[in-house]
């Protein structure tokens, strides 16, 4: 398999920083083959043994790469969910962190990033970090995805807050307890520090020419479902014969309304249920016999699609691939990793609250090759969705302030 030519240029330039430092960052745009060229420039390392961390969708189109390049080191791949099971009998010599900006959380380290940095001190691999999207809500999310490399810029700072006195603009902010430090303005500093161990590209580097053309198209939704949201706005609790929805904070009121206005519900007891399938009904009905992606948030709401597709939809990307079925993903665990190449179009169900699933998820039938992306979103009339998605739009998150300010309208 041969790499294309901005891919040949980025090993070419990573190699040596990768010797120099023992880890490199490829902030490369989603669909520019990150994997390929990352799996590349390990073949010209002293590498017998590489580790791939991803997420458990993208390790099947993982594993083609890895086939049609045949590298001759050996290669294990995992998810980040199951780094527990890694047996240190084998010594890694290069570490590949995939969505390596799912490592970043702060102030406080999170699980992920605490497994992979106890794989790294273990075997002092080479490590390279992979990510589109390297800080997509702060600049802080720096910090713990390479904390745990030897030679990192940060390596002077014991812990997050001592790397905040020095990186971060630190403020106050109110939450219902009191007044917390907010570490959230990361100053430009950081990507100052990382530039020396990075290497950013673009879809436009790359010459990618992709239309996406989106299309909003609205359903009326059923008295039942009407009356139900009616009384849930007005009571914050609607009693059935079995089970009880309750809406007691504006947070849980927020998000049975978003279930709501697709037809699903969680209850109280953690029972959910489909009330009305209306979406997946005319989605099967307007796209039939058609190959598409549909992007569900609420996972009631895949039994919802899988009611009125039977034996048409599937849930991985191989059987997606290698067959006539749609596929069907939750948008979190899709919107990363994964190539939807395939798909005549993506199909939304619903819409998450972040800008982040909202432009990653939307590219995943991007390719080189690949002139339109057809994008549709099925919302309600009078619904929560189109709210959410003038907001995520603006590439900012959908909150609890921004629910009270629609409230009224909905």
């Amino acid at each position: 398999m041969k790499l294309r030519s901005y891919q040949k240029n980025i090993v070419k330039t990573g190699l040596p920083i990768l010797k120099k430092y023992k880890f490199l960052y490829l902030a490369m745009e989603v669909r520019t083959g990150k994997t390929l060229t990352s799996l590349s420039m390990s073949g010209l390392l002293p590498v017998q043994n590489l580790l791939f961390i991803t997420k458990k969708k993208a390790i099947y189109s993982i594993e083609e790469d890895y086939d049609k390049l045949k590298p001759k080191y050996k290669i294990t791949i995992i998810n980040y969910e199951s780094l527990h099971k890694i047996s240190h009998n084998v010594i890694y010599d290069c570490v590949i962190l995939d969505e390596a900006h799912t490592l970043g959380a702060y102030p406080k380290q999170n699980k992920r990033s605490k497994e992979v940095g106890r794989i790294i001190r273990i075997h002092n691999p080479y490590v390279i970090l992979l990510s589109g999207t390297p800080t997509p809500e702060s600049f802080s999310q720096m910090y713990h995805q390479v904390s745990s490399i030897e030679c990192n810029p940060f390596k002077s700072h014991k812990n997050f807050y001592s790397f905040a006195r020095t990186y971060v603009n630190i403020k106050k902010k109110y939450i219902s307890s009191g007044y917390v430090d907010d570490y959230s303005d990361g100053n430009d500093l950081i990507v100052e520090a990382m530039k020396p161990y990075t290497i950013s590209h673009t879809q436009k580097d790359s010459g990618f020419v992709v239309q996406t053309n989106e299309k909003i198209l609205e359903l009326p939704i059923s008295d039942t479902l009407k009356n139900i949201i009616n009384k849930l706005k007005k009571d914050l609790v609607v009693t059935g014969n079995e089970h009880v929805i309750l809406a007691d904070t504006g947070v849980k009121l927020m998000s049975k309304l978003h279930q709501l206005f697709s037809g699903t519900v969680k209850f109280e007891d953690g029972e959910s249920m489909v009330i009305d399938p209306f979406k997946a009904r005319y989605i099967y009905n307007k796209f039939e016999n058609k190959k598409i992606a549909i992007f569900y948030k609420f996972k009631e709401e895949l039994n919802a699609i899988k009611s009125v597709y039977k034996d048409r939809i599937c849930t991985e990307v191989f059987e997606f691939d290698n067959s006539d079925k749609s596929i069907a993903l939750q948008i979190v665990s899709g919107r990363e990793g994964i190539s939807l190449r395939k798909a005549c179009a993506i199909v939304y169900y619903n819409i998450d609250f972040s800008a982040t699933s909202y432009w990653q998820s939307r590219d995943r039938m991007t390719t080189k090759d690949r002139e339109t992306n057809n994008i549709f979103w099925i919302f309600t009339q009078s619904g929560i969705e189109k709210e959410i998605y003038k907001t995520v739009i603006n590439k900012k998150d959908y909150t609890l302030k921004h629910f009270q300010r629609d409230l009224l309208s909905l």
